[in-house]
């Protein structure tokens, strides 16, 4: 989730949203998509404090809904610790991962550096500082290197008025 405001050991799985009923239940805004996160008797940290999720299901338009064993103040960050993270699968990141990584365009031009993964229902977006926007899908993302600090990416997908190949095969406009 972006803007929130994590410490560097710490990772946001969620916020906490609107009520759901009358004994504690709230919504989960920008909820973690690990259906384990939010499971009967895991925890979470509300504020710092560690909570226990006793009620956990889907509410309305498939919204998390939880229940907690403590309070948690509408709009407080639900955070875990990056290590009682899962390591992710094969060729999967997290997004606190991605962020702060340089991205480059096959070739070697330098397209910026990635400020926050913005979901669609397509797929996932890198947007980087440069205001350019790059789709997280194999066709466009070759490689990504944590250690290395980049991601490689190929040709064509940076916004056309950020090109700075030469276009010798565009045809010539008609003269009048």
């Amino acid at each position: 989730m972006s803007g929130s405001p994590a410490e560097p050991e710490l990772v946001t799985v969620g916020r906490v949203g609107k009520p759901h009923g009358l004994k504690g239940a709230f919504f989960v805004e920008g909820a973690s998509e690990d259906p384990r996160r939010f499971a009967r008797g895991a925890e979470v940290l509300v504020d710092g404090v560690r909570r226990k999720v006793v009620e956990s299901k889907q509410g309305s338009g498939g919204r998390r809904v939880v229940t907690l064993d403590g309070p948690a103040e509408r709009g407080a960050w639900l955070q875990v610790p990056i290590g009682e993270l899962p390591a992710p699968d094969e060729g999967e990141f997290y997004v606190f991962e991605l962020i702060g990584l340089t991205v480059e365009e096959e070739g070697g031009r330098e397209l910026g550096v990635v400020i926050d993964v913005l979901p669609t229902n397509a797929s996932d977006i890198l947007e980087l500082d440069t205001g350019i926007l790059l789709p997280l899908v194999e066709e466009c993302v070759l490689e990504v290197d944590l250690e290395g600090e980049r991601i490689l990416v190929a040709p064509g997908f940076a916004d056309a008025d950020n090109d700075t190949d030469d276009d010798t095969d565009a045809p010539e406009p008609a003269a009048d």
